[in-house]
C-alpha cells in the first residue's frame, strides 16, 4: 500500500472583492459544494461582478455529472464548481467539459495542478479534504460503545443500526469512500468489507455531508462524511467528534469544470478564474467550509484538518475517476449492497 503526505443570484451587503465584471449577461452554474458555501460564493460573485446574473442550482457531485451527462447535445449549464474530483474526471474523460487554463493556475497547490493537467485541463482542483468520520460522542456513551479509530471499528455489532453513508451513485462522497476502500483493501475484499458494514448502515442518504448532519441531529451515531463536514458540526456545537481512520483514508480534491457548450463562455471563465483566487478562496471558512483552499496564498482555517496530520493513501484520481471503472464499481454496489440495503 503506497501512502502520500500529498499533500439563484442572491445580492446581500458584503464587501466586494477586487474583482471587474468581465462581461454583461448570465450564467448558469451546478454547485456540489454544502448549499451554505454554494450561497456564499454565488452571493460574493454577483458583488464583484453585477453586471453578471447568476443562476446557481445546488446538485451532489453524482446529481451534477448525471445532468451534465443529460444535457450533453443541448447544454443548460455552463460551469460545475465544487463536488468531489471523481465524477469532474469521468466528465472530463467522457469529454463533457472543455480545456480551460486560467492565468491563476500557477498559483494553486500542486495537487490542484495535477488534477488539471491529468485532465487534459479539463478540471482543476479547488479545495482539497480527508475522508473519515463523525460520531456523536453523547450517544456513543449513552449506547456504551468504543471509540471508533479505524475502519474495522465500523464492524461492531454494537453499531448495528447506528451508521449512516451515502449512496455512491448520487454522493462523491460516498463514491470516494468506495473508491479509497477498494484502494486499501483490494476489490473483493472492500466488498465483504461493506457487506457486513451494511448490517450496521441505518440509511443510505442522497447527499454526502447528510450522514454527520443526522448524527448532530442525535438521529444516528455515526456518520461517514469528508473530516471537514464532522468538523464543521463540532464548531455549531454539536456533540460530534471527528476522526481519521487508522489504517489509512482517501481524500478528495474538489474541483471545477467548464461545460463543453457553454452558452456564455466568456461568464464561465470569469467565475473560474475568480473562485481560483486568493481573495474568494478566503472568504470559504466564513461559511463553515474547512477544506484545504487551492490556492497558496489563500487563508485556511484553524479548524481545517490538515493532511500532514492524517494518514493518507496515495488516492489514484486517474484510475478512479475513469467511468468505466466508475460504472463497474457502482454495478457492483447496486448489486451487492444496494439490492439488500436496509
Amino acid at each position: 500500500m503506497r501512502y502520500s503526505s500529498l499533500f439563484a443570484a442572491v445580492i446581500v451587503s458584503c464587501p466586494a472583492l477586487p474583482f471587474a465584471a468581465a462581461a454583461a449577461g448570465n450564467l448558469n452554474m451546478v454547485c456540489s459544494a454544502d448549499v451554505v458555501v454554494c450561497e456564499q460564493m454565488t452571493r460574493l460573485f454577483s458583488q464583484s461582478h453585477p453586471d453578471i446574473h447568476l443562476s446557481m442550482v445546488r446538485l451532489s457531485a453524482g446529481e451534477a455529472y448525471a445532468r451534465i451527462r443529460s444535457e450533453a447535445r443541448n447544454p443548460r449549464t455552463d460551469i460545475w464548481w465544487a463536488g468531489t474530483g471523481d465524477p469532474h474526471m469521468q466528465a472530463a474523460e467522457e469529454g463533457l467539459t472543455q480545456p480551460y487554463k486560467s492565468p491563476l493556475l500557477d498559483q494553486q497547490q500542486s495537487w490542484s495542478q495535477k488534477v488539471a493537467e491529468i485532465s487534459g485541463y479539463r478540471t482543476v482542483g479547488v479545495y482539497a479534504g480527508a475522508l473519515g468520520w463523525g460520531y456523536n460522542t453523547k450517544l456513543l456513551a449513552e449506547k456504551k460503545l468504543k471509540v471508533p479509530a479505524c475502519w474495522a471499528d465500523l464492524l461492531d455489532p454494537g453499531f448495528k443500526g447506528e451508521i449512516q453513508i451515502a449512496n455512491p451513485n448520487s454522493s462523491g462522497t460516498a463514491y470516494n469512500t468506495l473508491a479509497t476502500l477498494v484502494q486499501i483493501m483490494g476489490e473483493d475484499k472492500a466488498f465483504d468489507y461493506l457487506k457486513k458494514l451494511n448490517a450496521n448502515v441505518s440509511q443510505y442518504t442522497k447527499s454526502g455531508s447528510a450522514p454527520v448532519k443526522a448524527a448532530a441531529r442525535g438521529e444516528t451515531t455515526l456518520g461517514i462524511v469528508f473530516m471537514h463536514d464532522a468538523v464543521a458540526m463540532e464548531v455549531d456545537g454539536f456533540p460530534i467528534k471527528p476522526v481519521a481512520p487508522c489504517e489509512g483514508t482517501g481524500y478528495e480534491i474538489g474541483s471545477m469544470s467548464i461545460i463543453k457548450g457553454a452558452r456564455n463562455l466568456a461568464n464561465a471563465k470569469s467565475w473560474y478564474d475568480w473562485a481560483l483566487s486568493a481573495e474568494a478562496q478566503s472568504h470559504m471558512k466564513e461559511a463553515k467550509s474547512f477544506q484545504l483552499p487551492s490556492n497558496r496564498k489563500a487563508e485556511i482555517s484553524e479548524y481545517a484538518p490538515r493532511f500532514e496530520n492524517i494518514k493518507l493513501i496515495d488516492y489514484d484520481f486517474k484510475t478512479y475517476g475513469d467511468s468505466a471503472k466508475r460504472k463497474a464499481l457502482l454495478g457492483r454496489w447496486d448489486k451487492e449492497i444496494g439490492a439488500s440495503a436496509q
